[in-house]
């Protein structure tokens, strides 16, 4: 076998926003994720909006006011 062909693995610990945390291995030394398995829709069966700037209250707005018309 060919010396130095693959990469190094490390032992990593992956960061979600959610606060989730969890150990796996990577070619990369830090791992930070917006989803993960446990707050991901598909796997919790709910719906979370991640609204930091307003626009979906923005958009909620715009067009609550059309509808009444």
């Amino acid at each position: 076998m060919k010396k130095d062909l693959h990469p190094e693995l490390f032992d990593v610990t992956v960061h979600c926003t959610c606060g989730n945390q969890f150990v796996t291995r990577s070619t990369k030394t830090e791992i930070r994720s917006t989803l993960c398995s446990a707050c991901h829709p598909f796997y919790t069966g709910t719906q979370k909006f991640v609204d930091t700037a307003g626009r979906i209250d923005k958009f909620a707005q715009r067009y609550q006011d059309k509808s009444k018309k």
